[in-house]
């Protein structure tokens, strides 16, 4: 199964490597777009949920490495919560498989 990681950067201006197992996650962001963070989570949760089922269907377990990376993204996300702030999206990388 292809993988693909992007890359974002945070309203305080940090970057961030991101993972996801599937492809899918082109569906709900795109590259040079910013986000509300909340709409970026809200995106994330929907995509990397969408690519642990799909890893599931194929190999009969979900994905921990989609869940452990969405649960990065919240934790990143918490300091933005009710502000204002965006998250952009940089770049997409193809995975090495």
């Amino acid at each position: 199964m292809p993988e693909m990681y992007f890359h974002v950067r945070w309203p305080d201006g940090r970057e961030e490597r991101c993972y996801s197992p599937s492809l899918v996650i082109g569906d709900f962001l795109q590259p040079g777009r910013s986000y509300p963070v909340a709409d970026f989570v809200q995106r994330c949760e929907q995509a990397l949920g969408e690519a642990s089922a799909r890893v599931q269907q194929k190999y009969g377990y979900f994905c921990s490495s989609a869940m452990d990376q969405l649960g990065r993204i919240r934790d990143a996300a918490r300091p933005f919560e009710g502000s204002d702030g965006t998250v952009q999206v940089e770049s997409f990388q193809p995975g090495a498989r």
